[in-house]
């Protein structure tokens, strides 16, 4: 009986330690900015092509201009207004490239806005580098000779056409360095979110050129992120088969982290986007993460480097590479992965430690969603089948419990008869035990089994983007937000904001219901310390979760809900016998 009461009380401890360390100190971004902002609002110094090592002397690298450009801060639209652009096109996401470097630095998501509000602002996922929230993609080439013209930031690209790229229409452009060497750059776009990027070198030159593909995200500003445990947001990607995630407060101190690989892909996370650059599938390359301080900001750059083409006079030579920039969504992740080979590309999404559990939960979710049409719905359904399939488990533990609570009265008066003999006290509990055929332990095995179901179930919940956004029935218009409600402030009707927290909307407390409820259902502790720590662990637990996502609180007071009836109902049995 110890035992198992220990159990619960370690695990419970340790579940509100760690959301507890996530609430009362949050980890604290480098610079208080938004989804991803400088700190100062001034623009990015050029992001830096990979160097690389056979070169026999530094090149003038493309993305380093001769004299970079002053800081103006200017604004998002002023600073797409700074060159003439190609408009892009297709029903997930617009923007523009800019003919001056021909970065793709200008994207907007279609289908996703900022607040549940259908006249909020779309996402802004990309910026050019003179905006105050630089954030773009590059592609180029690195020369082994440093006489070599390669175009740069300030090369002015000629368009054929006028555009738009679209995913029925391509967008070429041309530049020459005068010397020999004409650049092609053809840019696609299919319907969602990725893009190919094909380049390539003509050479009508006299002499041979050795030059290297890159391709290049440049990130200016440390972004907040949640800070939660379960959650990965920053640089990230696959080398050989293996998923490498570097957190952006480690990529400071290191400087910078490099790989190679043949395929893979790498990118920068944040909850629910993803820009990644997906380098040819059976192409040797090296890939790097990058931090550099520029001013008052931090930049965050993820590069690839392929090895070196020899391009002789009257030749052609052509590198490829594709860019995600979008949602987070796990069948187009999935569809892309078996499309172009990218491997493990729905590791992008944080499904955990228990992703053998997390992804088939998520898909399930997609099925209920689809039938029932509303995710809230979906979420209460899914706790019922997962209820379900667990019930025999639970169904051994709750009648172990039911068992020990009919003895409790037993074990209290052995306890107190053999107060001072502790030796004495375990040989009649066993012997007690023994006689009426209870196991004292027996509900732990189902208990653990238990708990990396829950813990998947919660991150399903917590990561996905199906969750964003999503509304619910009554006061709730976001399942990724908490409880808009406050019982502090009589649900609104006193007019002041009250601290953080005492943020308590009505779904935590009906969560904290139903888990002291539950509570009660069970055997208590006969240590009074112990039945002290339960007491308030439902207390604890409501102003933990008041700030959570009410997703995850209205399946956590479903799930306690159900359990408690199947607590009940098998107790009742027990006693009956």
């Amino acid at each position: 009986m110890n035992d198992q009461r220990n159990l619960f009380v370690a695990i419970a401890i340790s579940v509100a330690i760690l959301i507890g360390w996530q609430y009362f100190f949050p980890s604290k971004p480098a610079e208080p900015v938004a989804q991803h902002q400088t700190a100062d609002g001034k623009p990015a110094t050029p992001a830096t092509a990979p160097t690389p090592a056979t070169a026999s002397s530094p090149a003038q690298v493309p993305g380093t201009p001769a004299a970079a450009a002053a800081q103006t801060g200017a604004s998002r639209n002023d600073a797409l207004g700074k060159s003439r652009r190609i408009a892009i096109k297709t029903p997930s996401m617009h923007g523009s490239i800019a003919l001056t470097g021909a970065r793709i630095d200008d994207i907007t998501l279609v289908k996703y806005r900022e607040t549940p509000a259908a006249d909020s602002a779309e996402i802004d996922l990309l910026s050019p580098a003179e905006s105050p929230e630089p954030y773009w993609a590059e592609f180029g080439w690195v020369a082994t000779d440093a006489g070599v013209k390669v175009p740069g930031p300030d090369s002015v690209w000629q368009a054929q056409g006028d555009g738009p790229l679209t995913p029925a229409a391509p967008l070429v452009l041309t530049w020459d360095n005068g010397e020999g060497l004409r650049f092609v750059r053809t840019y696609t776009v299919d319907e969602n979110y990725m893009f190919g990027v094909a380049q390539r070198v003509e050479n009508y030159g006299t002499k041979a050129a050795s030059l290297h593909p890159y391709a290049l995200l440049a990130r200016t500003g440390t972004p907040h992120v949640a800070g939660m445990y379960i959650l990965h947001e920053g640089p990230l990607g696959v080398f050989d088969g293996t998923l490498k995630e570097i957190k952006y407060d480690d990529l400071k101190k290191e400087g910078s982290a490099r790989h190679k690989t043949t395929g893979g892909w790498a990118g920068i996370t944040d909850k629910y986007w993803l820009t990644a650059l997906v380098p040819p599938a059976k192409t040797e390359i090296t890939g790097r993460f990058v931090h550099q301080r520029l001013g008052n900001a931090d930049r965050y750059q993820v590069d690839y480097l392929a090895p070196a083409r020899m391009v002789e006079p009257g030749k052609s030579d052509e590198a490829g590479f594709h860019l995600f920039t979008g949602a987070k969504q796990v069948s187009l992740l999935d569809g892309y992965a078996d499309k172009l080979g990218i491997d493990r590309f729905d590791l992008a999404i944080d499904f955990g430690w228990f992703y053998f559990l997390t992804k088939p939960f998520f898909y399930l979710l997609q099925m209920l969603h689809s039938a029932l049409g509303n995710m809230g719905l979906a979420i209460l359904a899914l706790t019922v089948v997962l209820k379900l399939a667990m019930f025999p488990l639970a169904n051994k533990s709750y009648v172990a419990m039911g068992k020990m609570k009919k003895l409790q009265p037993r074990v209290q008066e052995l306890q107190a008869r053999y107060a001072d003999d502790k030796m004495r006290l375990q040989q009649e509990m066993m012997a007690l035990y023994k006689t009426e055929k209870v196991n004292p332990v027996s509900g732990c095995l189902p208990i653990m089994v238990q708990i990396p179901v829950f813990f998947a179930l919660y991150k399903v919940l917590f990561v996905t983007i199906e969750m964003r956004h999503a509304p619910f029935y009554g006061w709730i218009s976001d399942l990724s937000a908490q409880d808009p409600t406050n019982i502090f402030t009589l649900l609104g009707l006193i007019p002041w904001t009250p601290p953080h927290f005492m943020h308590l909307g009505v779904w935590p407390l009906i969560m904290g219901v139903t888990m002291f409820l539950q509570q009660k259902l069970n055997p208590q502790p006969t240590d009074p310390v112990q039945a002290k720590m339960m007491q308030f662990l439902p207390i604890i637990f409501t102003f933990l979760l008041a700030n959570f996502a009410s997703g995850l609180v209205i399946y956590w007071a479903w799930s306690n809900s159900l359990s408690i009836l199947q607590q009940w109902v098998i107790m009742k049995r027990a006693e009956e016998k």
